[in-house]
């Protein structure tokens, strides 16, 4: 346990010495406040609009314009962000050479991929952690948005971003250039993303299959405020699988020499 803390306080660390952890984590905050200040201006015309109109008067739900929106409009940033976050956790050390360097250290593999995604997994907490000020926002300027519904969304988003930090590591872990890391990981995840799609058009077997591995359909009940046990699920199996392969790969290591 040691171990693993040990080499994520040096990762988490190496995020922030090089700012590269503050541009990431600015970016998607810059990002995700324009759509929740374009989805709270479109709630505050709707409602200036009902006003004018008694007949729609009641029909506005806050949840639903803003709540479940934002959430999806939060999974596409992640899309796009969280293959930078992992694209350096192997591939720079092993173009710096200090790969080696860290498997003659008295450490597991296990303990490194571990430790590896614990960072990653802190910085994307931290990075998600403003998110929880939104329906304190949306109070003070006198809305009120379900709460509960709220923090299951952001439940599922932490198990869906969680899947892709695994995903990254384990891109990572197969080259040493950062840009192929990033590009790999945003294809793999976008493939996961819209493979669902194809299911309209698939023979009816495979097409309950594609709508099971597609990533973007678990997190649906999670933005409608619902959890469902098959959901974690999945997200559960899906970062085992990838880590589990991590660890393949950096074992690998040792029948190659």
């Amino acid at each position: 346990m040691r171990s693993i803390i040990a080499i994520c306080s040096k990762d988490v660390r190496s995020y922030f010495s090089s700012f590269v952890g503050y541009i990431i984590i600015a970016i998607f905050l810059v990002i995700s406040g324009y759509f929740f200040f374009s989805l709270v201006s479109l709630f505050s015309l709707m409602s200036f609009q009902a006003m004018q109109q008694q007949q729609f008067q009641g029909n506005l739900n806050l949840t639903e314009i803003i709540c479940t929106p934002l959430l999806m409009n939060i999974c596409v940033i992640m899309l796009f962000m969280i293959p930078m976050l992992t694209m350096r956790s192997f591939a720079e050390e092993k173009k710096g050479g200090t790969t080696e360097l860290l498997f003659t250290y008295p450490i597991s593999d296990f303990a490194i991929v571990m430790g590896k995604y614990c960072a990653v997994l802190t910085v994307f907490a931290i990075m998600m952690s403003p998110l929880l000020l939104y329906p304190v926002l949306i109070k003070v300027i006198g809305g009120a948005i379900v709460f509960k519904t709220y923090l299951t969304g952001l439940f599922g988003i932490m198990l869906m971003g969680m899947s892709f930090l695994a995903l990254g590591i384990f891109v990572s872990s197969l080259t040493e250039n950062q840009i192929i890391a990033v590009t790999t990981s945003f294809g793999a995840l976008l493939l996961f993303w819209i493979i669902g799609w194809s299911s309209d058009f698939a023979p009816k077997g495979l097409s309950a299959y594609l709508t099971e591995i597609s990533i973007i359909e678990h997190f649906k009940n999670f933005a409608q405020g619902l959890i469902d046990t098959q959901d974690i699920l999945f997200y559960g199996l899906f970062i085992t699988f990838f880590l589990f392969f991590t660890l393949r790969v950096i074992e690998s290591r040792n029948w190659r020499g």
